[in-house]
């Protein structure tokens, strides 16, 4: 996912490691996505649609 996010929009993607399952997708400190809330993992395009245009 982070390499399509690169490609996609030009923003470069960093893992920070969580602990029990986490998965957040962050922008500027702002939630933008949590596994642990909707149960699942994002579609790109859901993340994708969260990001400014190149």
């Amino acid at each position: 996912m982070a390499a399509e996010i690169q490609h996609a929009r030009g923003v470069e993607a960093t893992l920070v490691r969580g602990k029990g399952g986490e998965f957040e997708i962050t922008l500027e400190g702002r939630l933008l996505f949590s596994k642990k809330a909707e149960g699942r993992f994002p579609e790109t395009a859901e993340i994708l649609a969260h990001l400014p245009a190149p």
